[in-house]
């Protein structure tokens, strides 16, 4: 019973750090990007896994965790896969006609439902109706306040669908990566970073490039660019360990679940703290999106109790049945 209240406290200090980092990040890209004028999202990515990185290894020689050896070529791969990741969802971004935030938005859209038909496929894992209830619930509130225009081109609808490919998969490895090797986020984080910043920092520079038309390393650094620079790769720090820790102690579709929780409060602080438009429908979106992360939270838990009470009594079933063979034996 203790061991399972811990682990609860677990899952919700998790979730918590993981709300409070990436709202903090958006808010300080934010600032980053549109009031200071620094547009290079992909670099400052590398960037982020960079710091990631040196920050995790200066942990693991002050043994503030153990590294655990994985095997290499299952850690390069999925490296790679979640640099290409995040270059495929940036590139997505820049290829669609329709504005920055209202692509991303889209794009997240359709990880949940894809993430359960890879699951669903592949991994023989099945959703509830009250389930697959509440998740529609949630990517029409989500849709709803967030997506205004939906004006795609051929390359950018291709591109978006590699993001969404790419970023399921590579969640969906790190729930399975973590349980079949029996390593902690913490560890998988350490082993796997290096190959994602690899790729990012070989390939940043020409996707922004691309993408703004402006070189990042003829970029005039001022003081409090770089101030915000170094603020944005510690908070990455957090954001990419809590990222980790999220999909390994629950799932990816979990993981989606409480993205989708992050754009409800980012657009809210947008109009309470930088007052960004706001409009009815923003309103009624988030209300709908906020009742079907309820629902999705409630039936979770209420399968979850159901799960443990059946594996309880399938072991008080083992243990009356396997009794009696023991008082055979004795006697």
């Amino acid at each position: 019973m203790v061991e399972s209240s811990g682990f609860q406290l677990g899952v919700v200090g998790s979730l918590a750090l993981s709300v409070a980092s990436s709202v903090s990040i958006v808010i300080c890209n934010k600032a980053l990007m549109s009031t200071l004028g620094f547009p290079f999202a992909t670099t400052l990515t590398s960037w982020h896994l960079l710091v990631t990185f040196c920050t995790l290894h200066v942990a693991q020689r002050l043994r503030f965790f153990e590294s655990k050896s994985i095997d290499t070529k299952t850690v390069v791969l999925f490296g790679l896969l979640n640099g290409t990741s995040v270059g495929f969802l940036n590139l997505s971004l820049g290829f669609n006609s329709i504005g920055f935030y209202q692509a991303s938005s889209m794009t997240k859209l359709a990880i949940i439902p894809f993430t359960v038909l890879l699951e669903t496929l592949f991994l023989k894992k099945t959703f509830s109706h009250s389930i697959k209830l509440a998740l529609l619930l949630l990517l029409l509130g989500v849709g709803i306040a967030s997506v205004t225009d939906l004006n795609l081109n051929l390359l950018g609808s291709i591109v978006s669908v590699l993001a969404i490919a790419t970023t399921c998969i590579s969640q969906i490895m790190t729930n399975t990566i973590q349980k079949r090797l029996k390593v902690s986020s913490t560890q998988l984080l350490y082993q796997s970073s290096p190959y994602q910043a690899s790729i990012l920092v070989a390939t940043g520079p020409f996707v922004d490039r691309m993408l703004t038309g402006q070189n990042v390393f003829a970029y005039d650094y001022k003081p409090l660019v770089l101030a915000f620079i170094v603020l944005s790769c510690l908070i990455a720090v957090s954001v990419n360990f809590s990222t980790f820790l999220v999909i390994g102690v629950t799932s990816p579709v979990t993981y989606q679940v409480l993205g989708h929780l992050k754009t409800c409060l980012i657009l809210s602080i947008g109009y309470i703290m930088l007052h960004d438009p706001f409009t009815s429908r923003n309103i009624a979106g988030i209300l709908v999106a906020i009742f079907g992360m309820a629902l999705y939270s409630y039936f979770s838990v209420q399968e979850s109790k159901k799960k443990s009470a059946n594996d309880t009594l399938l072991i008080s079933q083992m243990a009356k049945e396997t009794a009696p063979l023991f008082a055979d034996q004795k006697s």
